[in-house]
């Protein structure tokens, strides 16, 4: 038995439909008790205010979030006992808000994007609040070296990945599980999915804000660009109708940012089980460069690609997403 609902985060790692002669995995991080991935920076942050003193009973808790983390942090919130006040864009789905409140949390919705969000969050942090700064706070991607990384090298039963493929928003969940499992697997590739109309990190200006989760519109402090051997970009209406493949045709429903994640995971797979360059593109950051490894997989036959699903398709009935 468990002493609270914050001591059954955790996912599974299931192989998902993969190309002739690869294979496809995925976290289902649906199946934290919170819904998503975002369970664990959230926890992670609050312990870690909490330990270093940022953070004492009585303190409200403000946070900039696009859904996920701000779902994650109302979680936690009412498990420990904290008020909670989120930021987010009023463009994000209806379901994200209702389960917000359904936490107790306050929602203060903005117009325009998560920009503007972290702004109204720097506002209320003004007027005492604690904000816990998820685009930059160092435990966001440590949650994910421990927690996520940990139990995919449990998960993966003797087998050697060629590659994490997988989309960045604040970078927490790419960078801490890429540093854990590069530090095991040290010739794997680490691989950013990101939005084709916020493609910051190939060297675009973001044209909109398309995906919920996914694509900033800026280079987060906490992605470690130097651990990517490239970038993919993904449009969202590819990502969409992967999103309803996947509940259609394998039971598995998702947000469009493990949809978007999945098509890449895919054709990186693809490309490694016929030994065909999977065109990366490179960083488009002032002191990026490749890796000096220009092999195109590393485990031989049946190559592992990896990937996250971050949340359920339950939080995007209301944008149309599976009709």
């Amino acid at each position: 038995m468990d002493d609270s609902v914050l001591d059954t985060v955790g996912s599974p790692l299931v192989r998902v439909d993969s190309p002739a002669g690869a294979t496809v995995a995925a976290k289902l991080e649906s199946r934290n008790p919170g819904g998503s991935a975002k369970d664990r920076p959230a926890l992670r942050m609050i312990e870690r205010a909490e330990a270093d003193g940022t953070l004492a009973p009585g303190d409200e808790i403000v946070e900039p979030t696009s859904g996920n983390t701000g779902i994650g942090l109302a979680m936690v919130g009412a498990a420990k006992g904290y008020d909670v006040t989120l930021a987010m864009p009023a463009s994000k789905s209806e379901e994200r808000r209702r389960v917000m409140a359904a936490y107790g949390a306050d929602l203060e919705l903005v117009e325009g994007g998560i920009s503007e969000a972290k702004d109204r969050a720097d506002e209320l942090e003004a007027e005492g609040m604690v904000q816990l700064r998820q685009f930059e706070n160092a435990a966001n991607p440590d949650a994910h070296y421990g927690t996520t990384a940990g139990e995919i090298l449990d998960q993966l039963d003797g087998r050697e990945p060629d590659a994490l493929v997988a989309g960045v928003g604040t970078g927490g969940t790419v960078t801490g599980v890429g540093r854990r499992l590069r530090e095991a697997f040290p010739a794997m590739d680490v691989v950013a999915v990101e939005p084709s109309d916020s493609a910051v990190l190939s060297g675009e200006e973001p044209t909109a804000d398309s995906f919920q989760g996914m694509g900033p519109g800026f280079v987060s402090p906490n992605l470690d660009t130097d651990l990517l051997d490239g970038v993919l970009a993904v449009d969202v209406e590819e990502a969409e109708a992967e999103c309803r493949r996947l509940a259609r045709e394998e039971g598995i429903l998702v947000g469009q940012s493990s949809g978007g994640s999945n098509v890449r995971a895919r054709d990186v797979a693809a490309a490694f089980a016929a030994g065909e360059d999977p065109g990366y593109r490179d960083v488009a950051l002032d002191g990026w460069e490749p890796r000096d490894d220009d092999a195109v997989g590393v485990a031989g036959d049946d190559p592992l690609v990896l990937t996250v699903f971050w949340d359920s398709g339950e939080r995007y009935m209301s944008t149309g997403l599976y009709e």
